[in-house]
């Protein structure tokens, strides 16, 4: 794994990982992460997929994991982005990044973990990925989430997160024990998209609904019914929105695979290596002919 640096179109220096050799790869793949989610969370499976074949890069949105500003290492109060620029400028800049490294025939992929398959309609430079894998992705929407989380998940939106980004000037989600540190214009954002029943594409307006409606690239999905966060409505209604993509969508239980529990994270932990992994390493192998 080697770390660099790279810019995104605004100057911004964000921070990425890259495991494998570009060179020789039958496949490259980004990992696009959750909310708030530091990309060394996806160390592990990073890792074992480079051994597959396929070269992987990894990155930090601005302000999260590794691309927050050590000035800002106690607070975000006063960081100026939102969900819009983590798409269009640092996404964009991871893809184009990974796209100038490897050769023009090979097939980049998409990995997006609940935010990171979210946000793909909003990425400018879409078209270079041939395919997309979105992990425990759905809709926020509140009111169409997993019962437990609709139980409580009011208080936040209603209560937590107005207060706190009154008092703070960012959301300090570290300290709330919730999410992780957020910057102001990402929670607002969120806060208003999961309160809207179309989520980010309802907050976004016509033209962007119309860029998710018109991504033709073939997405498989996985999804899991003890996902603590996303109900089967929810992903279904995300997906929905790229309406012109075949969708291969899978909904795994945890008794599927021998497993307790899975959850919104429990992907990408080392102990589904054997089960859950290659369903992916096998997307990707017959996607390089497309």
């Amino acid at each position: 794994m080697d770390s660099f640096e790279f810019k995104a179109a605004d100057g911004f220096v964000l921070q990425g990982r890259l495991y494998g050799d570009p060179t020789q790869c039958q496949s490259a793949l980004l990992i696009v992460s959750a909310m708030g989610v530091p990309q060394r969370f996806y160390g592990d499976f990073a890792e074992w997929l480079a051994g597959q074949g396929h070269v992987v890069m990894s990155f930090d949105y601005r302000g999260i994991g590794a691309s927050r500003p050590s000035q800002l290492k106690h607070s975000l109060k006063g960081f100026d982005t939102d969900i819009d620029t983590w798409a269009k400028q640092d996404t964009s800049a991871a893809l184009a990044w990974l796209d100038a490294r490897v050769s023009k025939d090979t097939p980049i992929h998409w990995l997006g973990h609940s935010l990171g398959g979210q946000i793909f309609g909003m990425v400018p430079n879409r078209e270079r990925v041939a395919s997309i894998v979105t992990i425990g992705v759905g809709t926020g929407y509140w009111l169409r989430q997993a019962p437990l989380v609709r139980s409580y998940v009011w208080w936040l939106w209603y209560v937590v997160a107005p207060l706190s980004m009154k008092l703070f000037g960012y959301f300090p989600g570290r300290r709330l024990k919730k999410i992780g540190d957020l910057p102001l214009g990402v929670m607002q954002q969120w806060r208003r998209a999961c309160l809207d029943r179309d989520y980010l594409v309802g907050q976004a307006g016509e033209e962007t609904r119309a860029d998710y409606a018109a991504v033709r690239t073939p997405i498989l999905s996985l999804s899991f019914t003890d996902d603590e966060y996303m109900s089967a409505r929810n992903t279904a209604d995300m997906h929905a929105f790229y309406a012109s993509a075949p969708r291969e969508m899978r909904r795994i239980a945890p008794q599927d695979i021998g497993a307790k529990r899975i959850g919104h994270f429990g992907f990408f932990r080392e102990r589904f290596a054997d089960s859950l992994w290659p369903q992916v390493s096998r997307w990707l192998t017959p996607a390089t002919a497309r």
